[in-house]
This record gives structure tokens, C-alpha cells and sequence, in this order.
């Protein structure tokens, strides 16, 4: 009995030894076959599609309708993709030292002569401003009135004046038709006074 046990055992352990082999060889296999060998080259077609060709296309250019001075216009091409954003600092700097220098020639006619010498300003372009010279005071007017005698009683004088056909009797210090006021009564003249103008003037003695 016993030896039939070990006969049964050895045939187990061959069956099993001969499954370890075969799954041993076919792992080694799959490893060798993703792993080992180079992948193909893709297989390309004879005939190579030729290599497409950019044509340029050239703006034409074109001109406007022609200006009242006979000249054509001409429109400029389209830049498009020779626009170069970038700064130039030295083309620039070059541009700031340009001066410009005219030649006497009216740059908004196109028919217009260059002219030899541009003629000189021979007197100042803005008048020369006067100085304002206030007018003088006018003078203040004549009193209108006439002196033509006098009356003196116990030391006092009193005038007789005549202004149209109103006369009017006043002493020093009294004012004649609410507007003079007798300053002084001489025997040939008599000073007034003008209140509202603070003048005062000296009227002769006229025969009757």
C-alpha cells in the first residue's frame, strides 16, 4: 500500500513540473515579444503626394481718379504682413534731428511757382499798442450870471445880480439861486462860487 503512495506522488510532482515549464516558457515568450524586438518600421507607399507650392500674390497696384491739379492719386499696396511693430530708436532719433527747410513755395498748391527769395517783413506784424492818454476834465461851465452894482449900509455890501430876468440881492456868505454863494463883493467885481463844481470865478462890474 505504501508503495503505491509513492508512485501516485512522482507522477503529481512530473504533471506539476511539466505545467511550471510550460507557463515559465510562455510568460519568457510574451516578455521577449512586447519587449525584446524592435517595433516595424511603418511601411510608407511608393508614390509620395509632391510638396504643396505657396504662390504669392502680388497686390496691384491701383490708382485713383485724377485731382483737379492733373495729378493721379496713387493709392498705396497693402502692407499686411511687412508691418513691423517694433521700435527703431535710431531711425527714430534720425527723424527728430530733421529740420525743415522751406523754399518760399506754397506747400498746399500743387500748381504753385517756387518763389526765388521769400520777401522780409519791413514792419511789425501786430500793431505797435498806444498807450490810452486819458481826456482832460472838461472845464466847468460859466456862471450865468451878472454883477451890475452894489449897496453898502452900516458896512455891509450887498450885491445886485441879474440872471435872465430874475434879480437876486445876497451879501458875502449867502448863495443866489440855491447854487452860488458869494464869496466877496469888490467895488468892480464879485466872486462866486459854484457849489457843485468847487469853482470859483470872478464876474466884472457891467455899466447899466
Amino acid at each position: 500500500m505504501a508503495i503505491k503512495l509513492g508512485v501516485e506522488n512522482k507522477k503529481q510532482v512530473a504533471i506539476a513540473a511539466v505545467l511550471g515549464a510550460l507557463v515559465l516558457f510562455l510568460v519568457i515568450r510574451m516578455l521577449i515579444s512586447n519587449f525584446g524586438s524592435p517595433s516595424p518600421a511603418p511601411v510608407t507607399s511608393a508614390t509620395t503626394a509632391p510638396p504643396a507650392t505657396v504662390q504669392t500674390v502680388s497686390t496691384p497696384v491701383r490708382t485713383a481718379t485724377t485731382t483737379t491739379a492733373g495729378h493721379p492719386a496713387v493709392k498705396a499696396p497693402h502692407l499686411g504682413a511687412n508691418l513691423d511693430p517694433s521700435l527703431h530708436f535710431e531711425v527714430m532719433r534720425q527723424a527728430e534731428s530733421l529740420e525743415y527747410a522751406g523754399r518760399g513755395r506754397n506747400i498746399f498748391s500743387a500748381t504753385s511757382a517756387q518763389l526765388v527769395s521769400i520777401p522780409k517783413v519791413t514792419r511789425p506784424v501786430r500793431p505797435v499798442a498806444v498807450a490810452y492818454v486819458a481826456p482832460p476834465p472838461a472845464p466847468p461851465p460859466t456862471i450865468d450870471l451878472k454883477f451890475f452894482g452894489y449897496s453898502a449900509q452900516k458896512g455891509t455890501r450887498k450885491a445886485f445880480l441879474l440872471h435872465g430876468e430874475d434879480v437876486f440881492i445876497a451879501a458875502e456868505g449867502e448863495v443866489v439861486d440855491h447854487r452860488y454863494r458869494v464869496v466877496k463883493i469888490s467895488p468892480f467885481s464879485i466872486d462866486l462860487e459854484d457849489l457843485p463844481y468847487h469853482n470859483t470865478q470872478t464876474l466884472p462890474l457891467i455899466a447899466n
